[in-house]
Order: C-alpha cells, then structure tokens, then sequence
C-alpha cells in the first residue's frame, strides 16, 4: 500500500466529534459587532451606545468583567443588553402600554469585551420599574445575553441596582431565586466617577477560586 492510500485508510477509519454548531467561536465579533473587530462592513453597527441627546432619563455608564472559573476574564465574550425606558416602558408593539415609549430609546446594544483588559462598556439609561402581569411591578433591571467560544447557548441574565434595594426585594423574579444568598450575583454597585454614575456589574459563568459566586442564569 502507497503512502496515498494508506493516509487514505486511516482517514476514512478516524472518527472526529461534531463541532457544536451554536458556539459563539472566534468569528463571533466579526458577524455581529464587525467594528469593534476592525472590519468596516456595515454602514449601521450595533454598539454600545443606547442613547442620544433626545433620550429621556438618568445617563449611567455599566461596565464590568465575563469571567470564567479560574478568575480570568473572558477577553473574546459578546454581550447583548435590552432593558425598559425611564417610564418603565418596552420599545416594542407587544408592551401593552407602548404609548409611553421614549422614540430616541430602542433599548437595545451589544458589545464585545476589551481585547486587552476583558472589560465590558454600556453607556445607557436608567431603566423605570416595569409592570409584571398586571398586578406587580418588576425592580428596574436590565436584561444580558452572553456569547463566547465554548458557550453553546447564549447564556440570560439580568442586572438590578444596589440602590434599590425596597423595589429588589419586592422582584417577583429576583425574590424567586430560592438560595438567598446568590441574588447578590445580579446586584451592580453604584460608584461616581468624575460627576458619572457607573454600575459594576461582573459576571461569573461559575465559582471563582477567591470564593466569588457563580452568576444566576435563566433558563429562557
């Protein structure tokens, strides 16, 4: 047997595993945030920027860290974030009191984490309480999805802020995590920085060895 057929034979003997065809791999940021990645591809990209002059509400910045189980941060993760407005209302035709909608407010961003330092930016606004069936009413909150390499599916999550603390504890979701302890992992702590309010907000996909917990994730 030649070389050619002997490489032959070995091939069609080896058996490779399925790569997951939902992994956010390494191309990851060039299909959906092309600019950041260098490529000049769309004329209109997503970013991390929700507002504009017109949008009403309290400007705040959201910047924090994916890290991963050994305590590094995830450099390659994507982040998606979609929240209400300052009146607690969805730019979206299924809000059932959409009349209220700020138009200079989508609500929606995305963005990749820093190359270099693995830190996540979101310049926003600070979202109003939302109504919950009628008859609650949800904390402000900002809703994540995270993507990385090795991550099969987008992973959900949600921001609350540590300086409202009567409406988080009245959440019907936050207050829904049975082990107390862990609703502290969707808490971002408020700091001002140079006349700026900045929320910090890292998110752990699991234990980290300097005993940080793992982020609650939901399953949507």
């Amino acid at each position: 047997m030649n070389v050619a057929h002997q490489f032959a034979a070995q091939s069609l003997a080896t058996r490779f595993p399925e790569t997951p065809s939902q992994t956010g791999g390494p191309y990851v940021h060039i299909g959906l945030a092309p600019q950041q990645a260098g490529f000049e591809i769309f004329e209109k990209n997503f970013d991390n920027n929700l507002v504009s002059n017109d949008t009403v509400g309290e400007r705040i910045t959201i910047e924090g860290r994916v890290i991963d189980g050994s305590g590094s941060p995830v450099r390659d993760a994507l982040l998606e974030i979609w929240q209400a407005n300052a009146a607690g209302k969805y730019s979206h035709h299924l809000d059932p009191q959409d009349k209220s909608v700020d138009p200079s407010f989508a609500g929606w961003g995305r963005t990749g984490a820093d190359f270099e330092s693995g830190v996540f930016e979101f310049q926003t606004i600070k979202p109003g309480p939302v109504e919950h069936n009628g008859d609650r009413v949800q904390a402000p909150h900002i809703c994540f999805v995270i993507f990385a390499r090795g991550i099969n599916i987008g992973l959900h999550t949600r921001l609350y802020f540590d300086d409202e603390t009567e409406l988080n504890e009245a959440d019907p979701i936050l207050s829904g995590i049975e082990l107390h302890n862990r609703r502290s992992t969707l808490i971002a702590n408020r700091r001002s920085e140079n006349g700026k309010t900045v929320y910090t907000f890292d998110i752990r996909l699991q234990d980290t060895p300097d005993g940080g917990a793992e982020t609650v994730f939901f399953d949507i």
